[in-house]
C-alpha cells in the first residue's frame, strides 16, 4: 500500500473511531484500524467485536492494499502534524508514516487478524429522519446505567411501528420514553423492535453531529446498521426481553404543578450542593402556591430554596435523586416543564410542557429518606 491523503480528510475519519477501539483488549487486533487503499479511496474500519464502523476518505493511490495501525496513537500522530498531505507506505513489515520533514516507522497487525464484520442488506429497513434520532438518543442515553447485571438493562429500546417510533431507556430509578410520528408505508404493518447497546447510542450521537441527510436503518438477525452520512455504523443487538416499560408510566398522577425549567434547574443546582454526597437527595415540599426544594446532611449543612408556582391542591413532600432531576431538565428544551404526582411514595412523570414535534415521558421513582 502505498499512498497521499490530506491531514484534515484523514484525522476527520480517525477521530470517529477513538470511542470504538478498546484500549485495555486481551485481543490486540481490536485496538488497530483497519486501512484499505483501492481505486481513489480509502476506508476504514474498526470494531470492538459489539460495535463496528466503517467510513472512507479520498486518497491519491500509488498503490493499492490493506493493513492495520493502532488506531489510537496513529490518531495523535496525524493530530499533531501540520496541515499538509501525509504519506503513508508499507515499509518492511511495518508502515511509514511521514509528512512534512517528519518521518515515523509503526508497528503494523497481520490484516488477516481482522475480524470479519456482517454485511449490510437485513430484511428490515427504513429511512428514519436524522433530527429525530438526534432528539430521541439525547433524550434517553442518560438513563441507561451501562453496568447492570440485568444485561437487557445496559441499552435503549428502540421500536418502530408505521406510523411512529420510539426509543425507552431505564436504570430501575427511572425511564426515559421519547415518541415521534412517522410516515411509514402501509406495508411497514409490522412493528420492529431492538435493544441498542449504550455504546452504540453514544457512537450513534457521535456521527449525527454534522451534516443533515437522513438515516438509513437495517436490521440483520443479529446486527443493527446505522448508516450515516455514508458512514455505517454496525451493531449487534442486546438478547433479551425488555421490561414492558407501559407499565411504569403512572395513569393516576391527580396532582400537575408547571415550572419555569431555567429556575428550576438553578434552584435543584443550588440546593444539591449541600445534599448528602451519596444519595444527592433533594426534598420537593409542595403546598399552596410555591414549592420548597430543600436538602440537608448532617456533615454538610442545609439548603432551600422556594419556587412559586400556580397550584392549589393538598400540600405533599416528596424526595428526589437531585441527579435524576437535572439530567431530565438538561435534555429538554422548552421553557416550561410539569411535574406530575400521586403520593410520597409513587413514580413521579416529569415532561416538557409546548414541546413540538416529539412526545417526552420521564418517570423516575421518588426516594426514601
Amino acid at each position: 500500500m502505498e499512498l497521499v491523503v490530506r491531514k484534515n480528510d484523514l484525522l476527520r475519519e480517525l477521530q470517529l473511531f477513538q470511542g470504538i477501539v478498546e484500549r485495555k483488549n486481551t485481543i490486540p487486533i481490536l485496538a488497530n484500524v483497519l486501512m484499505e487503499a483501492m481505486g481513489d479511496q480509502l476506508s476504514f474500519l474498526a470494531t470492538d467485536l459489539e460495535v463496528g464502523l466503517r467510513s472512507k476518505c479520498a486518497a491519491s493511490i500509488a498503490k493499492s492494499g490493506a493493513l492495520t495501525l493502532p488506531a489510537k496513537k496513529f490518531y495523535e500522530i496525524v493530530k499533531s502534524l501540520p496541515e499538509t498531505d501525509i504519506r503513508i507506505a508499507e515499509d518492511k513489515g511495518g508502515v511509514k508514516v511521514a509528512a512534512d520533514r517528519f518521518d515515523s516507522r509503526m508497528q503494523t497487525l497481520p490484516r488477516e487478524d481482522f475480524p470479519t464484520l456482517p454485511e449490510s442488506g437485513g430484511a428490515s429497513s427504513a429511512t428514519l429522519p436524522r433530527s429525530a434520532i438526534k432528539e430521541m438518543v439525547e433524550k434517553t442515553q442518560f438513563a441507561i446505567t451501562g453496568e447492570d447485571t440485568r444485561y437487557f438493562l445496559n441499552g435503549a429500546l428502540f421500536v418502530l411501528r408505521p406510523e411512529a417510533m420510539s426509543l425507552v431507556a431505564t436504570d430501575g430509578h427511572r425511564l426515559a420514553l421519547v415518541t415521534v410520528t412517522r410516515d411509514g408505508k402501509p406495508d411497514d404493518a409490522e412493528e420492529v423492535k431492538a435493544i441498542l447497546p449504550k455504546k452504540t447510542l453514544g457512537e450513534l450521537a457521535r456521527l449525527l453531529q454534522e451534516g443533515d441527510e437522513d438515516i438509513r436503518y437495517e436490521r440483520g438477525e443479529n446486527h443493527l446498521f446505522f448508516e450515516v452520512g455514508g458512514r455505517l455504523l454496525i451493531s449487534r443487538m442486546i438478547d433479551g426481553q425488555f421490561p414492558a416499560y407501559e407499565r411504569v408510566i403512572p395513569k393516576g398522577n391527580d396532582k400537575h404543578i408547571e415550572f419555569e425549567r431555567d429556575r428550576l434547574t438553578n434552584a435543584v443546582k443550588r440546593v444539591a450542593l449541600l445534599s448528602n454526597e451519596r444519595s444527592r437527595a433533594v426534598k420537593f415540599q409542595i403546598d399552596n402556591g410555591k414549592v420548597e426544594v430543600t436538602s440537608s446532611s448532617p456533615d454538610l449543612g442545609e439548603a432551600k430554596e422556594t419556587l412559586p408556582v400556580d397550584y392549589g391542591g393538598a400540600s405533599m413532600q416528596i424526595c428526589f435523586n437531585a441527579q435524576y432531576v437535572l439530567d431530565f431538565l438538561a435534555a429538554v428544551s422548552t421553557d416550561i416543564v410539569s411535574i406530575e404526582l400521586k403520593d410520597e411514595v409513587s413514580q413521579a412523570m416529569m415532561k416538557p410542557v409546548g414541546a413540538e414535534g416529539y412526545d417526552y415521558t420521564y418517570v423516575i421513582m421518588p426516594m426514601r429518606v
